[in-house]
């Protein structure tokens, strides 16, 4: 029987290509890491040992000699834990593509992204997705972080100033502490991160849908068991990434920043509540900005996606028109 959620991904792969990208493999170290991304088709790096194109015309051996397109601003989608990159970021990309470079990596162990190392901590990915961007010939960008990939974002913008020129998170937090995770779960009702995260029944994964929204949605159970089947892949992985998470109070430090950042909220959002966003902008400091959009949860940029992404190229073209005075 047809996976109806595999069965969508070439109408998305269309889609995602119709407004200019393609994927790419990136070789991170030589040793076995690679992130796979959506690139820009202009963007394609001439070094071809460090990128593979992933497409017909590429297996083919068909490539194309294009002189290099005009240097627009760089954008970096991540995403978060429930759903690869292009899944994730489906309503932002082509918006964005108009008028930015936009990169969309999948994190190790999403997608076909994958490492030997034995590293599952958030700055380790943020370590690899700088890397792999930097084989991209991206030297400066805004990182745009979901959830899990909000704390990549806040670990690569920590590492990599150089690199990461604004930064815009939504339900996500610096640092996973102790008592943020012992505070979450007991308020959402579940005895451990992965019980939310990786369901592996229907009743799971309606449970934390029902969490991640402000309304319910309705699908058919069918569409929940293959949505299980294609996007919970490298569980044991998966649930690392998460034991990988959580820092201990005592070691957790809110860091300097240097980059301008907009907290981009649902105001019903369930797992990181508004007042826990509100806290994070005091603590981040007065280049922080806080934007909430109402009768939105978790999944904010999916269930309010117009107001999202108006929210979103409004700091965009902010940030963008300073920088040239500004580095």
């Amino acid at each position: 029987m047809v996976n109806l959620v595999e069965a969508q991904k070439p109408l998305l792969h269309f889609l995602i290509r119709l407004a200019g990208l393609r994927q790419h493999t990136v070789d991170v170290d030589g040793a076995g890491t690679e992130l796979t991304f959506w690139v820009p088709k202009d963007k394609i790096p001439k070094d071809k040992s460090t990128v593979r194109e992933i497409t017909p015309e590429a297996a083919a051996g068909k490539t194309t000699d294009k002189a290099p397109a005009a240097e627009r601003p760089a954008v970096v989608l991540v995403h978060g834990f429930a759903a690869e990159g292009i899944v994730t970021w489906q309503f932002q990309a082509g918006v964005l593509a108009k008028h930015y470079d936009v990169y969309i990596p999948d994190l190790l162990y999403f997608g076909g992204s994958t490492s030997p190392s034995s590293d599952r901590s958030p700055a380790f990915q943020a370590e690899c997705l700088a890397a792999a961007l930097g084989k991209l010939g991206v030297e400066r960008c805004t990182v745009v972080g979901f959830s899990y990939g909000g704390m990549v974002a806040f670990k690569m913008a920590e590492a990599r100033p150089d690199l990461v020129r604004s930064l815009v998170v939504s339900g996500s937090v610096v640092a996973m502490t102790d008592s943020i995770s012992e505070t979450t779960l007991e308020r959402i009702g579940v005895k451990s991160s992965a019980e939310l995260l990786l369901p592996d029944s229907v009743k799971g994964l309606k449970a934390l849908l029902s969490i991640a929204t402000h309304r319910n949605l309705w699908f058919p159970e069918r569409l929940y068991r293959d949505y299980l089947q294609v996007m919970f892949t490298n569980r044991k992985e998966r649930a690392e990434l998460l034991e990988g998470l959580v820092v201990s109070n005592k070691d957790a430090t809110v860091p300097v920043l240097p980059q301008k950042i907009l907290l981009l909220w649902g105001e019903n959002d369930n797992i990181f509540n508004i007042e826990l966003a509100k806290t994070m902008k005091e603590q981040l400091g007065e280049k922080t900005m806080l934007q909430s959009i109402d009768k939105a949860g978790h999944l904010v940029h999916l269930e309010r996606p117009c107001v999202y992404n108006r929210l979103l190229k409004e700091f965009l073209a902010h940030v963008n028109a300073e920088a040239p005075n500004k580095e």
